[in-house]
């Protein structure tokens, strides 16, 4: 009997999920959206794989790939990411996650694209007036995971969203839900992940002030009424991602994985990642995986990448490096240190 009330709980939240899922898939807005920056691949590990992540996150990264994954992680554990992005951008990452007994965990988790600060210039000072903008986004993220059954554990995320541009600020909140099944199938496992689900982002600050002649027309009225400009709303990034993952080769010093994500995001393109992580003895990783197939004027690419992990004093230190093709744009190295503990 409690089998059958276990598969009927897994059952209704798939059904919910799907028909989230559909809702985003009807949707079209490409290019229309803020907040970008919530879509950029995150850690070595897994962009190394190709992005393709959803049913193979099995550490403290699965808090932006698959928070349902959490609950699966072993250890609890701290990393820290970091990318040269693109056009001189820094993408940065820090997550946490503290495993609550078997089956629970929480995780925290901090997203930063920094655009750097540059020297501010005007028609009259070509050489720069003394003072400087600067640009960011951030997204900070709780999450928490359980496992329901043996077999199926479920996952959200809760984020607090901004978006600087020198003295204007724009905000939101969002929700991830995520999934992972492993099967009876030697351990094939499904992976399911919504991101971004939540409200628009404005921007607003005190640059949008300017003064206003309300009739032009009259002479003798006050030219410089304080007025304010208003900017759109935007949507947030929307995404939705169903992956596989299987061990192919699984003994005591070998470990071959292969995965692939299919991903339906709101504003772009439909795409597919693929990856694979081949591991010996716990210690060395090397992958390799492709970003992106089928997406239209796509120019992200070829992935590759290399891990390494050693006990140190009863903490689980590891150091990961990626390397993917970007195309047009520089190509890009991520990097990568966390303790388990």
């Amino acid at each position: 009997m409690m089998f059958d009330e276990d598969k009927m709980k897994i059952f209704k939240i798939v059904a919910l999920f799907s028909l989230l899922a559909g809702s985003l898939l009807a949707q079209n807005k490409v290019g229309t959206t803020a907040a970008d920056f919530l879509t950029i691949p995150i850690g070595p590990r897994a962009t190394s794989m190709g992005g393709a992540f959803v049913a193979t996150a099995n550490d403290v990264s699965a808090a932006y790939w698959n928070p349902g994954a959490l609950a699966r992680v072993e250890q609890s554990e701290f990393s820290a990411s970091h990318a040269e992005w693109i056009l001189g951008t820094d993408h940065n990452w820090f997550g946490v996650v503290l495993k609550l007994g078997d089956d629970n965990a929480f995780a925290l988790s901090f997203n930063q694209l920094d655009y750097g600060r540059e020297e501010i210039t005007t028609e009259l000072e070509p050489g720069g007036t003394g003072q400087y903008w600067d640009a960011s986004d951030i997204a900070i993220s709780l999450s928490y995971a359980r496992n329901l059954t043996d077999r199926f554990s479920i996952g959200g995320t809760v984020k607090y969203i901004t978006s600087n541009i020198w003295n204007e600020r724009a905000s939101a909140f969002a929700l991830d839900v995520g999934l992972l099944f492993t099967t009876q199938f030697n351990g094939l496992r499904l992976g399911m992940n919504i991101a971004n689900f939540g409200t628009e982002m404005k921007l607003d600050g005190p640059d949008l002030f300017e003064p206003i002649d309300v009739d032009p027309a009259n002479f003798g009225n006050n030219p410089n009424i304080s007025g304010k400009l208003e900017t759109d709303s935007w949507d947030l990034p929307l995404n939705f991602t169903v992956g596989v993952a299987m061990d192919f080769l699984k003994t005591e010093e070998w470990l071959l994985t292969v995965a692939t994500d299919a991903v339906y995001p709101l504003n772009t393109t439909a795409f597919v990642n693929v990856g694979t992580e081949f591991a010996w003895n716990n210690l060395l990783y090397l992958r390799t995986g492709y970003h992106s197939l089928f997406e239209e004027d796509s120019e992200e690419g070829l992935s590759a990448g290399i891990g390494l992990r050693y006990n140190v004093s009863g903490f689980n230190i590891g150091v990961e490096y990626s390397y993917m093709d970007f195309g047009q744009f520089d190509n890009i190295s991520r990097y990568a240190f966390s303790i388990r503990f």
